[in-house]
């Protein structure tokens, strides 16, 4: 009997089976050693959750780190020692992603089945481990295996709406929406630590994502040089977008000073550093509206469309401060809409990033099938071209 070869997509559906029996051991076992061995002080609800979730976060990083290197063939040293750490750095900073992903949404839905079951709830936690250990252990190695901008920037809006409800509902202070967002994570309570926890991984991940936005437009751009003829004739010298590193630069300054932006208003509380909280909360907006102002210049490739929604946005949310500073509006309904606005723009920039990826490799594709029947039609012999004509 002929052996079958498993393609990409089965093999990566075979390993998230693998992941998930084992994942889903893993937290099972985990769960009861914590149930049995913990102290008590440690056997309260919240702390119960918060290690029940940081075992499935466990398990969705090695699984994820799993199926992202084990078919890479960066990591060797063929091409020196900068590629296999840059590959490293790249597993690790997407493995934060996952992680803090993972946390925060597997402790918000504990909180929600507890909400549901009551105290029955606890003899389910070792059963509710392994369950949600081996579906996220599936789900990432699978990811891994077939990782993509798309896939990266949909991972955002799930932590952050779900750490901000959790922080909503688990705070003692009912009065925090009546002000805005910076009261909810302005104390040491376990509901502000995990508010203020959510935005300093919504910056890092704005980051690690804008990272790899800004190295696919790279990457297209010398493909585009390197297809074009590069003559006195051309206005922009072979160039598709004229000034690319200035373009590029400014962009990716954009973009990670948005990141920083989210870590400092969750790094710094507004009661003992207000000056710096508010440089962070308050140079955000700032930060924003350049951004979606300049992107048709910064970001030329990326469609029309989303370049008319970013103004859109700008102008919504300028309407909405303009409404709140009449006296009929809230700050908190204007943050939660700047908040929620700039994520969804986020990752519409980042599908339109991965959309321009998967038309690149289409493009490279036909250029190399063009290159292969031109170089299989100059080696076949005369006679044999002249009967083809």
């Amino acid at each position: 009997m002929e052996r079958m070869v498993m393609g990409r997509h089965q093999r990566a559906e075979t390993g998230g089976l693998v992941a998930f029996i084992l994942c889903a051991f893993a937290g099972a076992v985990g769960m009861n050693l914590y149930l049995e061995y913990a102290p008590a002080i440690w056997q309260v609800t919240q702390r119960r959750f918060s290690v029940c979730s940081g075992i499935v976060a466990a398990c969705a990083v090695i699984s994820f780190c799993a199926g992202y290197m084990s078919h890479s063939r960066s990591m060797t040293l063929k091409a020196g020692w900068l590629v296999p750490l840059r590959r490293t750095f790249e597993t690790l900073a997407l493995s934060v992603v996952y992680a803090a992903t993972t946390f925060l949404s597997t402790f918000a839905l504990l909180g929600a089945i507890n909400e549901m079951m009551g105290t029955l709830f606890v003899g389910y936690m070792s059963s509710a481990c392994a369950a949600f250990a081996g579906v996220v252990g599936y789900m990432t190695f699978v990811q891994a295996e077939m990782m993509s901008a798309k896939t990266l920037a949909s991972l955002l809006p799930f932590f952050v709406v779900s750490g901000v409800c959790v922080a909503g509902l688990t705070t003692d202070d009912p009065y925090w929406y009546h002000n805005n967002f910076s009261q909810l994570g302005d104390r040491t309570t376990f509901a502000a630590t995990m508010f203020n926890s959510t935005l300093m991984l919504a910056g890092v991940c704005v980051i690690i994502v804008s990272y790899f936005a800004v190295s696919e437009l790279v990457t297209t751009e010398r493909l585009m040089r390197l297809w074009h003829d590069r003559t006195r004739d051309d206005p922009n010298h072979g160039y598709d977008i004229p000034h690319f590193a200035m373009r590029i630069a400014v962009l990716s300054a954009l973009l990670t000073i948005s990141g920083l932006a989210f870590i400092g208003i969750g790094a710094f509380r507004y009661t003992p550093h207000n000056l710096m909280h508010n440089i962070c909360a308050k140079g955000l907006p700032f930060v924003m509206l350049v951004l979606f102002l300049m992107l048709p210049w910064l970001a030329p490739r990326i469609s029309k469309v989303v370049m008319v929604g970013s103004d859109l946005a700008a102008l919504l949310c300028a309407g909405f401060w303009g409404n709140m500073m009449l006296g009929h509006n809230t700050l908190t309904n204007v943050e939660a809409l700047a908040g929620m606005l700039f994520l969804g723009w986020f990752i519409v920039f980042s599908r339109q990033i991965a959309a321009i990826e998967a038309d690149r490799v289409s493009m490279e594709l036909v250029h190399a099938q063009t290159a292969e029947q031109r170089e299989r039609r100059e080696r076949m012999p005369e006679s044999r071209i002249a009967s083809d004509r």
